[in-house]
């Protein structure tokens, strides 16, 4: 682990836990943590991640990028069944809650910190010493329970209103929240920005009072893992820069649907393609 003292400023800081996730073809790193920040980087921010992970995880795919991660005896590590009902998930191990004093100075303030967590691993309410100028949730593991088996199901985000408040952006799916569309309403009337993944679907905006729905081109998919944090850390990014939900969204959408067509970590968006994404946001 990097010496914090030492840390240079980031641009872009993601807080969560990397996700140890079992495969037919063996383990894989995955988690939002790991999704979004490969995005911001590739998209040429400055990137900083704060999580938790055991030994039995490597975080090579990661070596680019400033980690500080807090020693846990397991990493969060999930396993996904697939039945002709759908899918079947289990929380197997977790790591070590993060405590945000374990992060650093120089990255309180980074201009966009993505709180990230996949099982209710992190405080959702930013102590006053952090000063974003983009503050983007993705809550998803805030919205997760699981009984003494480890089999996960949806619960109600405790304790929201206070969090949407603050918040500059949230990005939730629609299975996040079971498909209810007056909960989804319901976010949207509490915070600034929503905006609501639907997979294949694409995208759903709500920003003042307004909801406008921008569909994902037809692609071949291959793994859809990450692709919700391709498309946060994207519209986050654009957002910044722009200013304009309405060309974030379209740019996140262009971004995630190319990176279904790649198993895994290797969806990131390359240079080629995000330098395609952005022409056609602009044409």
């Amino acid at each position: 682990m990097p010496n914090p003292a030492l840390l240079e400023p980031v641009d872009y800081l993601v807080i969560g836990h990397v996700a140890h996730d079992l495969t037919p073809e063996g383990p894989r790193l995955g988690g939002t943590v790991a999704y979004s920040a490969l995005t911001a980087r590739a998209l040429g921010l400055r990137v900083g991640i704060v999580t938790a992970a055991g030994p039995e995880t490597s975080l090579a795919p990661l070596s680019d990028i400033p980690v500080v991660s807090i020693k846990s005896p397991n990493s969060t590590t999930f396993e996904n069944i697939y039945t002709e009902h759908g899918r079947i998930q289990f929380l197997r191990a977790q790591a070590e809650r993060i405590d945000l004093d374990r992060v650093p100075e120089a990255w309180r303030r980074a201009s966009i910190i993505h709180l990230g967590p996949i099982a209710s691993e992190v405080d959702a309410l930013l102590p006053a010493s952090f000063s974003p100028a983009l503050l983007g949730l993705t809550p998803q593991g805030w919205m997760r329970q699981w009984d003494a088996e480890g089999r996960v199901s949806r619960t109600a985000w405790k304790n929201a209103e206070p969090v949407l408040a603050r918040a500059n952006v949230v990005v939730i799916s629609r299975e996040d929240v079971g498909g209810n569309d007056e909960l989804l309403e319901h976010l949207a009337q509490q915070t600034r920005v929503l905006v609501v993944t639907e997979g294949a679907a694409g995208a759903v905006l709500f920003w003042h009072g307004d909801r406008r729905r921008f569909r994902a081109p037809r692609v071949a998919e291959v793994d859809a893992t990450g692709a919700g944090d391709v498309f946060a850390a994207a519209f986050f990014v654009r957002l910044f820069n722009t200013r304009d939900p309405w060309e974030a969204t379209r740019f996140a959408t262009l971004v995630a649907s190319r990176s279904i067509t790649r198993i895994g970590l290797d969806g990131i968006p390359t240079p080629r393609e995000i330098e395609e994404c952005t022409l056609e946001v602009l044409h």
